[in-house]
């Protein structure tokens, strides 16, 4: 489905709202505006199987952008408005865009992008919410552009780009879906919308950036079925709660930091809001702490789901509250691919040896764009369809699959292996901490030895004291080996507003000639 099926039952019903201001986007409206929106890029040339990029805060027009690409067979990437306008040029020359649109708010550096020659021609560059120079207005393109009908809607979809956590971003690219936008599913509908029970009574609350995979996705699975999607301007956590309580929110989508977030706040605000209406609020993106999931199941219920995954969709596990208690710290069984564990060599494990985690599915279908290399490292060296997006982790007796790490975050320290994530799941909960990494940093014996690097709540004040403090709490739930060497008070950690570590960030303090 998409929404001109609901333009046409329900036409006046929300298909988005803007949390912060209350502004809605009927179905009518988005078919419309998508259905104009396609028209012009139809205009300007573009055919199935070219891309359009869009940069942008939060934005009703952003779901307009989005379905004009879907109806049209082209691809569609949303860009990080947070990157340089470097880093965005360089998304946008990998992309081969042949269209942006752009926020006016964020000017000073998407004025600076965009300067490759696909994006010279008039009204190849569309600016809304103000003006930029050499953009053409959103709001005139939208009034000029044709209303007529599209006989021929071929489904287009998303082409995204790794957020870079551990290195330079990297375009992922799927074979375009077969069939008409109105006839075939895109995937992410396919499976999540009967699994979580995604329709046309869903209220979809997405607090996170929209040009991030599974928000931009599961935005576009509840328009798909008929339901409305509710987005903040960006992640606050009362917030949040307010927007469950106010919009009757009946789903949602998170990452553990936001649920770490949440939970820090004082009793009496967590217990200020009624949260009665949530049906399922599903979390992804990076493991979550089982202290932190099991205090979420507390105070919301057996609400709480979880799937591992990534953005090259190359498989993905699955697990409920219950067996969550049942299976504390999976992320869940695979219900799309077969999971393999393996060793450097491609050699595979045991049950309960870690290894990397690779998905064996009848083929894969993504590319790193403009990559061959990266495409082929992410592939089993013996078998073509088994691929992997860098995770460490291992699979019990009962098939389930536990994460210990990323590769990339893996610390050798006098060559013994050591999975950050371990220290940090253990720290997070002190609570004179509200956000850490652990990093390797160099020594002269060890080759590497483990730091954390702590942010502090409100309160707690940097001390020798309190590093020792920390240091005893790791070594009283984890082994003496896995835990920092020492530990460093920093103001803010870098994340991603999605909630991930920007590890190389951080260790580019410790390791100034080898980290890039």
């Amino acid at each position: 489905m998409f929404p001109g099926v609901f333009a046409a039952t329900t036409p006046d019903k929300p298909a988005v709202i803007a949390a912060a201001t209350g502004e809605q986007l009927t179905y009518r409206q988005l078919d419309e505006n998508s259905t104009r929106l396609a028209n012009h890029l139809e205009a300007l040339g573009l055919r199935p199987g070219d891309c359009i990029a869009m940069i942008s805060t939060n934005s009703l027009h952003m779901f307009e952008v989005y379905w004009a690409a879907l109806r049209s067979g082209l691809y569609v990437t949303a860009i990080n408005h947070h990157l340089t306008a470097a880093e965005t040029n360089y998304i946008l020359t990998d992309c081969a865009a042949q269209v942006l649109f752009a926020d006016a708010t964020i000017a000073d550096t998407v004025a600076q992008a965009g300067q490759i020659d696909a994006l010279a021609t008039e009204g190849h560059r569309i600016a809304w919410n103000g003006k930029i120079d050499g953009f053409a207005d959103y709001d005139v393109v939208l009034a000029e552009a044709s209303d007529a009908k599209r006989a021929d809607q071929p489904r287009g979809t998303d082409m995204l780009y790794s957020s870079g956590t551990t290195g330079r971003p990297k375009g992922i690219k799927t074979p375009r879906p077969d069939g008409q936008v109105d006839e075939i599913p895109d995937t992410y509908t396919a499976i999540f919308g009967p699994m979580y029970g995604f329709d046309t009574d869903t209220v979809y609350l997405s607090p996170a950036p929209l040009y991030h995979a599974a928000p931009l996705r599961y935005c576009g699975v509840t328009n798909s079925t008929g339901g409305t999607v509710v987005f903040l301007d960006r992640f606050e956590p009362e917030t949040a709660l307010a927007a469950i309580e106010k919009y009757g929110a009946t789903h949602s989508q998170w990452v553990p930091t936001m649920f770490i977030r949440l939970l820090k706040l004082p009793e009496e605000v967590r217990n200020r809001y009624d949260l009665s209406s949530l049906r399922l609020a599903v979390h992804a993106a990076a493991p979550c702490p089982v202290e932190v999931k099991r205090a979420m199941i507390e105070w919301w219920g057996p609400v709480i789901h979880e799937y591992y995954a990534s953005t090259e969709a190359a498989g993905a596990t699955f697990i409920g509250p219950q067996e969550a208690l049942d299976h504390p710290g999976s992320v869940g069984k695979p219900l799309l691919g077969v999971v393999h564990i393996c060793d450097e060599d491609g050699a595979e494990l045991p049950t309960g040896e870690v290894g990397l985690v690779y998905f064996e599915r009848e083929f894969v279908a993504f590319e790193y764009h403009n990559d061959p290399e990266k495409t082929r490292k992410a592939q089993h060296p013996a078998h073509e369809n088994w691929s992997t997006s860098g995770d460490v982790g291992y699979v019990d007796a009962d098939g389930y699959l536990y994460l210990t790490d990323r590769k990339a975050f893996m610390i050798i320290s006098g060559g013994v292996n050591i999975y950050p994530q371990e220290a940090e799941n253990v720290l997070i909960n002190h609570p004179a901490v509200f956000d850490v990494a652990v990093i390797g940093v160099p020594d002269a014996d060890l080759g590497e030895v483990a730091k954390a690097c702590v942010q502090l709540a409100d309160g707690a004040l940097p001390s020798d004291e309190l590093a020792d403090e920390l240091l005893a709490y790791t070594r009283e739930q984890i082994a003496a080996y896995k835990t920092p060497r020492s530990v460093d008070f920093v103001d803010d950690l870098p994340r991603t507003p999605t909630g991930k570590l920007v590890k190389g960030e951080l260790r580019k303090k410790y390791w100034p000639q080898t980290v890039s």
